[in-house]
């Protein structure tokens, strides 16, 4: 397979093979023990990385290791405080690194909640900045993160679609993207684009892209959410500028650190000239009881107040790992995984894949949704986790009409005849799916547990329902087996153990 998004690796680890694997069989949690409703205790099958990825080892043994040292950054009149201040301002450059990002072009701060954070800062900050451009162009595809801060901010949003790929919707059109840009010419604000679905894994051409935002004068940013985890990415240094991304949003929970750490990378000159859109400690020059001056530094205008240091340089420790295996290197094995997945699951028509499977058309990375036929996708999810401890997610994954188009798609092939209406009421109604994602840590051995499972659902089906109940909020519950986290770990019970010991 063509490695489109692959980058020439910069001092990667002479024996990478050797340092990924030993990544992979050191997370925290990948051999955790749940006893199921056939009461036997199995080790969990981790298949909800696209959710949150498990914590490396290596990251929870720095940010140990650091925890003694602990104390606030922006000083260094301390020892501690010092450590922490070159240490943050460390996690910056990494990040800078481990996307390629020109150190003299580029920026990169830190943000409160993941992604979404990151997305809502860009869109505020880009509606200040080009105030006469009131229009977003996006994706159907997007997650809500990359598609309601638009709504909020802008006149107007524009969904390019789908293309249609080889078995089934692929990557975004190209062509209607190109047309959106004609349309809207000097309105637009910037195209904003996952790098890669959050449901079904599929993988946007993010340089093709920007050549063509570029042609057309406008910016594009690149939620990479799923993208940072899973495939190389180059944001400048191309032979050609146009290729370059603009601004790149992602978050430490979906990269192997602990918390959620939003990091945004973006030019320096979009941050600049215009007031911080948050205000407070550490990001002022100087304050007085009638005014204020903002500083004019980057990153520390856009962070204001303490930061997540302990998450910060966890998310650092992740990238600079990651980055000596080299990200060509994760990624080439990942395709293998998925060329494996796919096919899998392939070979039960019970089982309805959505998006194009065609990985040759349609390039994949971290994530399968599909669905049992015949089976309610919460049931399959529960099922999964009540007699397999396979953990896998369902409904939407907070892409509603991504996943309402795909069911429809499916369900105007399989149900020829019925109108338009009709298709979407029940595409509506069925609307969900079940979603299994992959880390570094995910094996071959995973993925043909989860096969076998789902050949099992597909062949007892009547029997699994016959066992669950389904609630108000439309989950599945067991009628006689109850899980009580309580036994396992609460943090109530944890400091209560503590203080009595």
């Amino acid at each position: 397979m063509k490695l489109e998004h692959a980058f020439e690796a910069e001092n990667t680890e002479p024996h990478a093979q050797d340092s990924l694997e030993k990544l992979n069989r050191q997370a925290v949690g990948l051999d955790v023990r749940f006893k199921l409703a056939t009461g036997e205790t199995t080790r969990r099958i981790y298949l909800d990385s696209t959710a949150s990825t498990l914590r490396l080892q290596i990251v929870q043994d720095v940010i140990d290791k650091y925890q003694p040292y602990y104390a606030n950054t922006h000083s260094v009149v301390h020892f501690g405080a010092k450590l922490s201040t070159c240490e943050y301002a460390w996690a910056h450059d990494m990040v800078l690194r481990f996307l390629r990002a020109d150190p003299d072009a580029y920026t990169a701060f830190f943000t409160g909640h993941g992604t979404t954070a990151g997305i809502n800062r860009v869109a505020q900050t880009l509606r200040a900045q080009r105030p006469d451009r009131d229009v977003v162009i996006t994706s159907v595809m997007e997650h809500h993160s990359n598609d309601l801060p638009h709504r909020k901010h802008f006149a107007k949003v524009v969904h390019v679609p789908a293309e249609a790929g080889s078995t089934s919707m692929g990557r975004i059109n190209l062509a209607g993207l190109e047309a959106a840009l004609r349309e809207h010419g000097d309105r637009v604000n910037y195209v904003s684009i996952t790098g890669v679905s959050n449901v079904t894994g599929i993988i946007n051409p993010v340089h093709e892209i920007a050549e063509l935002a570029h042609r057309f004068g406008t910016l594009l940013v690149v939620d990479g959410a799923q993208m940072a985890a899973h495939v190389p990415v180059r944001m400048s240094g191309h032979d050609k500028s146009d290729r370059d991304i603009d601004v790149f949003v992602f978050s430490g929970h979906k990269i192997y650190a602990p918390g959620s750490p939003g990091v945004v990378v973006a030019r320096k000159d979009l941050f600049s000239g215009l007031e911080p859109q948050e205000v407070g400690g550490g990001m002022v020059d100087d304050v007085w009881l009638d005014r204020y001056t903002p500083t004019d530094t980057l990153p520390d205008r856009e962070e204001a107040g303490t930061p997540n240091i302990c998450g910060s340089l966890g998310l650092a420790a992740a990238l600079y790992a990651l980055d000596r295996v080299g990200m060509d290197t994760i990624f080439r094995e990942e395709c293998a995984l998925m060329r494996h997945a796919l096919g899998r699951l392939g070979e039960t028509d019970d089982i309805v894949v959505y998006g194009d499977t065609d990985v040759d058309h349609c390039q994949r990375a971290g994530a399968i949704s599909f669905n049992v036929r015949g089976v309610h996708h919460a049931l399959t999810g529960a099922v999964l986790n009540d007699y397999f401890n396979i953990a896998v997610r369902n409904e939407c994954f907070c892409a509603h009409p991504y996943v309402r188009e795909m069911i429809s798609e499916v369900l105007a092939d399989e149900l020829d005849g019925l109108s338009n209406d009709e298709l979407e009421e029940l595409a509506e109604l069925q609307r969900g799916m079940v979603r299994a994602s992959f880390g570094i840590y995910t094996t071959r051995g995973d993925i043909d547990a989860l096969v076998e499972a789902l050949r099992n659902i597909s062949a007892n089906r009547d029997y699994y329902a016959g066992l669950y109940e389904q609630n108000e909020r439309g989950d599945f519950v067991h009628k006689t087996f109850n899980f009580d986290h309580a036994q396992l770990f609460s943090v109530r019970g944890e400091v209560d153990a503590w203080l009595a010991a």
